[in-house]
């Protein structure tokens, strides 16, 4: 018998990546071979040394019961790890809680503080997950641009007071996905002081955070005066430690908003099993060294595919931080087209720039997400294919 779906869900739509994923496997299903450049995740493994001490609590018999919420010992690890590295000091007991992931408390959050018709601030381009949280709170989205000329900051003196007044949140995430932009400490305490202004909670996706180049640091949010008055901050251990599938990351900040979301998923789930949460603290404590050469890492991969783009013509922005390019277009194309076009001629894959808002539309996301040897084979295809000498093609979608 057929069931009616619910409103809610009935308002989400496919992501795009599903239909990239699809057209990828038919274009191999006839034989080409395709470059996948387009999910932000990581290729390689967590590092040895989170991976041992993984393996050894599993090990332990009396580690497989439900943990129900974070140890104190991992709490006691992230504020190790924020006092560090941003040498900003939090009360482990009330300034952390630990989440299935940071998506996992980005999507949830609005459950918490929103009401249905209230408004959120969000940044465009921005990552999806965001709307997400948007749809299920049944709350409204109010789009800030992230524009070339602002930097890729979102312009906040540019919010209509009547919008702010009927705002309950504002999303930032520097350095940012898609748009790899850092933001300084400069914008945050303007951002804190408009939190102030009408009563806004901030809530800053620091995913990142570890992935900055050319000996520059990205900022935390709290480290602005007052952010804890106004705001949380997000972290996780995926891009930084290469522990996507391990479903671990964690909440910062302002201890009434942490108090609330933690009422939420004691009503959700029963905690990160154990040894995962182990192999965290591990690396929350003992993972300086691999964080600096991981980023060395990426930044090698950066250099290889954006002086590798810029020499066949496709001149890009060489990004500062993160595992992403986010490159312009070559005139005449909308971002969809030219994604597909790629994937035909050049079987590389990369995500339209409008699947992340619809100040995307004309740029491309390019994940570093390959070896150097094969950034490099993308680049070869993508210069055999002639997409980037070839004649303006007419827009189309």
């Amino acid at each position: 018998m057929p069931f009616d779906i619910s409103k809610r869900v009935s308002a989400f739509e496919t992501l795009i990546f599903s239909e990239l994923v699809k057209y990828k496997k038919k274009k191999q299903a006839e034989g080409k071979d395709m470059i996948d450049l387009s999910i932000g995740s990581p290729d390689q493994p967590a590092p040895p040394f989170i991976i041992n001490e993984l393996a050894k609590n599993i090990q332990d018999p009396k580690q497989y019961g439900y943990t129900l919420t974070g140890t104190d010992e991992f709490h006691k690890a992230v504020s190790h790890y924020y006092k560090n590295r941003f040498n900003v000091q939090l009360d482990p007991d009330a300034e952390a809680l630990l989440l299935m992931g940071s998506q996992d408390g980005i999507i949830h959050l609005p459950l918490v503080f929103c009401d249905p018709g209230d408004y959120i601030l969000v940044p465009d381009p921005g990552y999806t997950a965001y709307d997400s949280g948007i749809l299920l709170a049944e709350a409204r989205k109010y789009t800030m641009p992230l524009k070339r000329e602002n930097g890729f900051l979102p312009d906040i003196e540019a919010i209509p007071a009547e919008i702010a007044k009927q705002t309950k949140m504002m999303i930032l995430n520097f350095p940012g996905n898609p748009v790899p932009a850092l933001a300084d400490k400069v914008f945050y305490e303007k951002v804190v002081a408009f939190a102030k202004q009408y009563d806004i909670l901030v809530v800053h996706d620091f995913a990142y955070c570890e992935l900055v180049f050319d000996g520059q640091k990205a900022v935390s949010f709290l480290e602005a005066e007052g952010a804890k008055d106004v705001g949380v901050e997000f972290n996780s251990l995926s891009k930084s430690f290469n522990m996507a599938g391990m479903r671990i990351g964690y909440m910062t900040g302002n201890s009434d908003v942490i108090a609330a979301l933690a009422k939420l998923k004691s009503n959700m789930d029963y905690g990160v099993f154990l040894p995962i949460q182990k192999a965290a603290v591990k690396a929350l404590t003992d993972g300086e060294a691999f964080l600096q050469e991981h980023a060395r890492a990426y930044e090698r991969r950066r250099d290889v595919l954006v002086q590798g783009l810029r020499e066949i013509g496709w001149h890009v922005d060489s990004p500062p931080a993160t595992m992403f390019v986010w490159a312009k277009i070559p005139e005449g194309w909308t971002s969809l087209s030219f994604v597909y076009e790629l994937m035909d001629k050049a079987g590389v894959v990369v995500t339209p720039g409008n699947a992340f808002g619809e100040h995307g539309e004309g740029y491309v996301r390019i994940a570093m997400v390959q070896d150097e040897m094969t950034l490099k084979k993308s680049v070869e295809r993508i210069k055999k294919s002639g997409l980037i000498h070839t004649a303006a093609k007419p827009s189309c979608s």
